[in-house]
């Protein structure tokens, strides 16, 4: 999986809707129409020779003037050793570089550790603090999932799936993004991000699928997505949906042909896959009784 790159999109997709989300203070000021996403920043370190790219860096005006946003990206699993003052160089050189002041943010995304992160990096003798340098964290581990539920924004929908989410809530976290989704009216292709975005970060064991694809089935808000957009993404939902309605087809073609479905029968149906599902549909014309079943299910394992 390539994380720089789903966030990358992620944000300079949405990248006010970002700010409005976590940073409302910012977004008052901002003037939405003004962003401009500035080229790649690629930065080589004198000492050690390596180089490091800036995720995100955007120019837009405030209150008349012109500033830049510095958004890290920090993707890795683990957090990066003395990261601060990774920060305070990247804000010294765009500063001298566009000759612009810097509003610098850092988005962290690993899962774990849990600790707070520190948003300062000081330079400071016994007598004297020289360097006094702040930036913005976000750190979306330690964030509730339940905070940003009612939030009508893109990226809520999108970051839930990488906040703090308790082992038995995370098939109601996915179904309340895909709820959330469908209350936005975006177009496709955003829709679209949002979704493989979600998919990528919060997939589900098999219980957890068929429970909020049984949900699925009474959800107003969701069903009144775009048809073709559910039809044509190819997502976890989508093939759990085809193979509860073709397993509920068969089981109903079962009871109609032989009678009420012995539950051993039944069980062995629900762990069928689509292919296996269409195969044992063909099949089913031919069978003259449920040992006809049966016997088809122990030839195709």
């Amino acid at each position: 999986m390539d994380h720089d790159r789903l966030f990358k999109e992620l944000l300079t997709t949405f990248f006010v809707e970002f700010i409005e989300l976590f940073l409302p203070q910012v977004a008052a000021y901002v003037e939405p129409d003004s962003v401009e996403f500035l080229d790649k920043e690629v930065f080589t370190d004198v000492t050690s020779g390596d180089r490091h790219e800036v995720d995100v860096v955007a120019k837009v005006r405030f209150r008349g003037k012109e500033t830049c946003f510095l958004i890290h990206v920090e993707a890795q699993a683990s957090p990066v050793e003395d990261f601060g003052r990774r920060m305070f160089r990247y804000f010294a050189r765009l500063m001298e570089k566009h000759g612009l002041p810097v509003y610098p943010i850092v988005l962290f995304s690993y899962d774990a550790p849990r600790r707070p992160e520190p948003d300062r990096y000081q330079v400071v003798f016994p007598d004297k603090t020289v360097l006094d340098f702040c930036y913005t964290v976000i750190q979306l581990n330690r964030l509730n999932w339940r905070d940003f539920v009612r939030q009508a924004n893109p990226v809520a929908s999108a970051l839930m799936a990488k906040m703090d989410i308790a082992a038995g809530e995370r098939a109601k976290v996915k179904l309340e993004c895909l709820r959330l989704l469908a209350t936005l009216k975006l177009n496709r292709a955003k829709m679209q991000l949002i979704w493989g975005f979600v998919e990528s970060y919060l997939r589900l064991g098999e219980d957890e699928q068929r429970e909020v694809t049984r949900q699925l089935m009474n959800e107003e808000a969701v069903m009144a997505l775009d048809a073709q957009f559910l039809a044509e993404l190819p997502n976890s939902f989508r093939d759990a949906g085809i193979v509860e309605g073709r397993s509920s087809l068969i089981l109903a073609l079962l009871r109609r042909r032989f009678g009420e479905v012995p539950d051993g029968l039944r069980d062995r149906i629900g762990t069928l896959g689509i292919k296996a599902l269409e195969d044992f549909a063909l099949a089913l014309l031919d069978f003259a009784s449920f040992d006809d079943a049966a016997r088809w299910l122990n030839d195709h394992p």
